[in-house]
């Protein structure tokens, strides 16, 4: 796959050198909120993940999220696209924006559309999903925005920082991407 790009972000192959960034994100209490993360990670445990991510399918494996600095790109996160399958057509996406200092700028909509793009255009796919914890407002907002509807509720299913939370289902459907594209396109 080659670099998918759109306004001033990218999405790429990570890169060794990106997992230093991705460990202070996934041990930044902030970040790790909305992601499935318990525990702290080592720079080694980090390394580790990103060789058996190189082992994947290539489509399965995770992009580095680049925003536009300069005459430059800055990385700011990483998402992609796990638990192909092939018969069904469908995916589960993730995206981990891991620099604070870009939060709120709608960049996770945007590579949300980018992926969903990425998913019925590309991979030829019918369904798109993820899952969401109920206190992640601000994503679940982003999720809305970026044309995933809500298909039902997991209650109380994960237990994070001393409580339990509800854990939302969330999909696009090709159909209703292919409308969407109609009407803004």
């Amino acid at each position: 796959m080659s670099i998918i790009t759109s306004g001033s972000l990218r999405l790429r192959a990570m890169e060794r050198e990106d997992v230093k960034l991705f460990t202070q994100w996934v041990n930044d209490p902030e970040v790790t909120r909305g992601l499935v993360l318990y525990m702290p990670m080592s720079y080694v445990e980090e390394e580790k993940w990103f060789e058996r991510m190189q082992e994947r399918d290539p489509r399965e494996r995770p992009l580095a999220i680049d925003l536009r600095d300069g005459e430059g790109w800055r990385l700011i996160g990483n998402c992609g696209l796990f638990d192909l399958d092939w018969v069904g057509r469908s995916a589960e996406l993730g995206i981990m924006i891991g620099d604070k200092s870009v939060w709120n700028q709608g960049h996770g909509t945007q590579v949300m559309n980018m992926l969903l793009r990425h998913c019925f255009e590309t991979l030829n796919l019918n369904r798109a999903c993820l899952k969401v914890y109920d206190a992640n407002v601000r994503a679940r907002r982003s999720y809305v925005k970026a044309g995933f509807v809500e298909e039902g509720c997991l209650r109380q299913a994960v237990y994070k920082d001393g409580r339990y939370d509800d854990v939302h289902i969330m999909s696009v459907l090709r159909s209703e991407w292919d409308a969407r594209e109609k009407v803004e396109g």
